[in-house]
């Protein structure tokens, strides 16, 4: 079934494909479009499966495949949808009316690298304690991050979550947040990072959404190809 006014990659036209109880949107593509995915037209194209997503997002829960995910036909689709379709159907029952909220914190680190960097060719104490050094810093960073992770967690309450944290080019820590929330409450998840940003000085904060449950969708290993 062609969806009226909406392309998808490239241009092409997006097509609902009924598959057992659900119903996956698709578009056509050529052989020649795999290049594209990798080369100078990926990121237009990664915007383009983006807001196809949201576009669906906004009418009904959905399950984002991967970027760049394709099938060789119909059936093949098919065969994907029927071996995962009970995970599938899971996955849409707990992520039915939920969001994902995306929230950026950067902290100065509290343990900077030196610049005094010792070459890993000088043997003996000196490099030892270097190597000692540079672990402590990494577990001060680690213990830094949880505590701040948990602090956010405590600020806003979501019903699940995802964190990534490394160390910016800048010599900055930088938090990635994804908080999983019901689609009621973003109203008051945006009010509650208002009062955060006061009362973190010390942070840099960023926040986006709300997103379809990217960061919340669980694949099964042996599908991953798939999903």
């Amino acid at each position: 079934m062609p969806l009226a006014g909406v392309t998808g990659l490239f241009g092409n036209q997006i097509f609902l494909f009924p598959a057992a109880d659900l119903a996956v949107v698709v578009s056509e593509h050529l052989h020649e479009d795999a290049g594209r995915l990798t080369g100078p037209e990926a990121q237009t194209a990664a915007r383009d499966h983006a807001r196809v997503i949201s576009g669906c997002f906004d009418r009904s829960t959905v399950l984002p495949f991967r970027f760049g995910t394709t099938f060789e036909d119909d059936d093949a689709l098919r065969r994907s949808v029927r071996s995962n379709q009970r995970h599938f159907l899971a996955n849409v029952e707990r992520l039915r009316g939920k969001a994902e909220m995306h929230l950026k914190v950067v902290v100065d680190d509290i343990c900077p690298e030196s610049r005094n960097g010792v070459n890993h060719h000088h043997a003996g104490q000196e490099y030892l304690s270097h190597l000692r050094e540079s672990a402590s810093r990494q577990r001060e960073r680690q213990s830094r991050a949880r505590a701040l992770s948990v602090q956010m967690h405590r600020m806003f309450l979501p019903l699940a979550e995802e964190i990534t944290c490394r160390r910016m080019d800048s010599g900055k820590m930088l938090l990635d947040i994804a908080h999983l929330v019901d689609k009621k409450t973003v109203e008051r998840y945006q009010n509650k990072y208002s009062s955060a940003t006061l009362q973190m000085k010390d942070c840099s904060m960023q926040l986006s959404g709300p997103w379809p449950p990217y960061h919340f969708v669980h694949r099964e290993p042996s599908h991953r190809a798939h999903a």
